[in-house]
């Protein structure tokens, strides 16, 4: 069978998820560290794992996790802008500050290749060595950066419904703009919200995205309800948390994004560790002008949808609950903070 065959009977899974009505709110990654590495393309499926040196720097994410409940991604992303160099590794590392905050805390190096390895453990475990890598550091902190998920191999509907995405908003937007960087980048997840993309240094997650809400997504001089169908969820917080600042969003407009923020989850359904029935959670914030408060909200199941996990043939529909808010209390009254 040609690849041509192969596409031309693929049932692709984001178009299943949409048709069926499943929302995407809730699924963006949380991590305390995010690591991209711009690495040549071709990608094969597995291309992380079996790296020399990400596959390493991917299994001491996995030690952090299980030994210090440090969460960790690496990534890569392909090198797209003029002053990539073929003799260096640029590395993009944003990380969840301890503190309320609206943004991940942004480092970028463009480094010889053979220090990977020794930045990777100085920025996830040797945060105190770091100086000794001052001299491959870019001055890159006022620059938005969007990685946009193109890796086909990994999952269809990211390279067909991905690169076309990609290459608008690089000649469009990207292009005359010093201030906005758009990457491909490896397998993000959910690719079942293809076409997906995060969008750093806030760190959201978009998905489903089309070329008409482009302009909103990237200028943000419309009404933000109109992103609520593509809104993933904000990288800082846990999945119930993601549902309730959602539509803390909503109500307070596009000043929340520069709101500092934390989130906490009160209590949660135990009876099932995947999909619980109901979580209760809080949102702490301090605004521009120093206003502090919080809000409480219930998060609860409302039915089910079937989704497919991976595009392909003969892939399975899987039954996943949908979630919303059925409570959400401004709980602490706005205050200067001195």
């Amino acid at each position: 069978m040609t690849q041509v065959d192969i596409l031309r009977k693929c049932r692709y899974c984001s178009e299943v998820s949409k048709a069926n009505g499943e929302d995407p709110i809730g699924s963006a990654g949380n991590y305390d560290h995010f690591l991209f590495f711009e690495m040549p393309e071709p990608w094969s499926e597995n291309f992380i794992y079996e790296h020399p040196q990400l596959g390493v720097i991917h299994a001491m994410t996995k030690a952090l996790l299980l030994t210090q409940g440090i969460r960790a991604r690496v990534m890569a992303i392909a090198p797209d802008y003029n002053d990539s160099n073929t003799n260096q590794t640029r590395v993009l590392h944003y990380q969840r500050p301890t503190r309320k905050f609206a943004r991940f805390e942004k480092r970028e190096f463009l480094i010889p290749h053979e220090e990977m390895m020794s930045l990777a453990i100085a920025l996830l475990k040797q945060p105190d060595e770091l100086s000794q890598f001052d001299a491959y550091r870019q001055q890159t902190s006022h620059i938005r950066d969007m990685m946009l998920c193109t890796h086909g191999s990994y999952d269809l509907a990211c390279g067909r419904f991905g690169y076309p995405l990609y290459r608008q908003l690089r000649s469009e937007y990207a292009a005359n703009c010093d201030q906005l960087r758009v990457w491909r980048c490896s397998h993000l997840g959910p690719h079942n919200f293809a076409p997906l993309l995060v969008d750093f240094p806030e760190g959201r997650y978009w998905g489903r995205l089309k070329s008409e809400i482009l302009p909103l997504l990237v200028r943000r001089n419309g009404s933000v309800a109109e992103l609520c169908p593509f809104y993933v969820g904000w990288a800082g917080i846990s999945w119930a948390e993601q549902i309730a600042e959602r539509e803390i969003w909503m109500q307070e407009g596009w000043d929340w994004i520069n709101y500092l923020k934390t989130g906490k989850t009160l209590a949660i359904d135990l009876s099932d560790e995947d999909y619980p029935d109901w979580a209760e959670v809080r949102i702490d914030f301090t605004s521009v002008d120093g206003h502090s408060g919080a809000y409480e909200a219930r998060i609860e199941a409302k039915g089910t949808v079937k989704t497919m996990w991976t595009s392909g043939k003969d892939q399975p529909l899987w039954e996943v609950k949908q979630y919303h808010v059925t409570r959400l209390d401004k709980v602490v009254k706005s205050q200067i903070m001195s």
